[in-house]
């Protein structure tokens, strides 16, 4: 038995068993256990597809499949993404300070609809800590081959009008660890948030973030799946004027209406509901601006992953999907991949 069946048969129903968060945090605990370990790392080569390379924005990634940021906010389990052959591995999103995150339960399981809802808020251990974390990897020569990306968002005890400040912190924390880094301003679950995609709060984020960067590591953005063509517009706008290197396309969506109201819970829903619009803003993204983008949402097979780079996708990412498919759906998107050429 492949090891994505032996997921799908054995891991996943004893993980279904455990309600979602404790069963995300098992998840994260043993991948931990396994990135100390050299000899159990090897286990996890047995997902690893066949290495083909691409260079974006100075950035070579191994294959064009990356993790999403969610799924290791705190950088736990980086040498594991590694082995099982990632193309790029993104953590966070990491917050300035270290915060618990919304009350729990905040994570829910809708398997007929192969979905997840979330609203988690940032919880993370803060940029001083994950940097404590990503420097023992690097002191103990278990850094990943494959590029890192972090993504950062802000504090939700900061105050909007800090949130510039509150941003750079973890900026001047981190960057010396990534590859590019990623500012979320998409996030359903931190009140106010995405009133940053906004054309002047967006421009003095970039402003400030630029300014310290000084085009030393590539910026990215992440964009909400929720937001008009006009605001889309004025985004591309900001992020043309300010060298964004990438869009990430995108972050979980308020809309719950593909979904029974009996399934229902506040927060971000990801998943297979989500997979059509993230496709559509991908594809308008592409249609105005050369800016690459980064496919995210609903990314469940092979022929999902496809209409991602059909759309214009240059690099895709995987969250829900690895819940409901296990790593095994690594190989299967790089297979449906391989045969095409972009």
């Amino acid at each position: 038995m492949s090891g994505g069946g032996v997921y799908r048969t054995c891991l996943r129903p004893l993980l279904f068993l455990l309600d979602a968060e404790p069963a995300h945090n098992l998840a994260i605990e043993v991948l931990g256990g396994l990135s100390r370990t050299s000899a159990l790392l090897q286990s996890l080569q047995r997902f690893r597809p066949v290495d083909s390379p691409v260079t974006l924005f100075g950035v070579t990634f191994r294959n064009r499949i990356g993790l999403a940021a969610g799924l290791d906010k705190n950088g736990a389990a980086l040498p594991a993404w590694d082995a099982m052959g990632f193309g790029f591995i993104e953590i966070g999103t990491v917050t300035a300070k270290p915060q618990p995150g919304n009350p729990k339960p905040r994570i829910f399981r809708l398997p007929d609809q192969q979905a997840l809802i979330n609203r988690l808020g940032f919880n993370n251990e803060g940029a001083d800590a994950v940097a404590n974390r990503l420097r023992h990897w690097q002191e103990t020569g278990r850094w990943p081959q494959s590029p890192v990306g972090i993504n950062i968002g802000k504090s939700k005890i900061t105050e909007l009008k800090d949130a510039t400040s509150d941003y750079l912190h973890s900026f001047r924390r981190l960057q010396r660890f990534a590859d590019y880094v990623v500012l979320n301003v998409s996030s359903p679950n931190t009140p106010g948030l995405r009133s940053l995609q906004e054309s002047e709060s967006l421009r003095q984020l970039l402003d400030g973030i630029q300014h310290e960067n000084r085009g030393q590591k590539p910026l990215v953005l992440k964009v909400a799946p929720d937001v008009s063509a006009e605001t889309i517009d004025a985004i591309i706008s900001a992020c043309v004027e300010y060298q964004v290197a990438a869009i990430i396309a995108t972050n979980t969506t308020i809309d719950h209406t593909s979904i029974p109201e009996d399934c229902n819970q506040e927060g971000g829903l990801s998943g297979a509901p989500l997979g059509e619009r993230s496709t559509a803003l991908v594809r308008m993204i592409v249609s105005r601006c050369k800016i690459p983008v980064i496919g995210c949402g609903g990314i469940m097979d092979g022929a999902s992953a496809l209409a991602k780079m059909n759309a214009g996708a240059s690099l895709l990412q995987l969250y829900t999907g690895l819940i409901y498919r296990g790593p095994g759906l690594l190989r299967e998107v790089a297979a449906e991949l391989s045969a095409q050429t972009w």
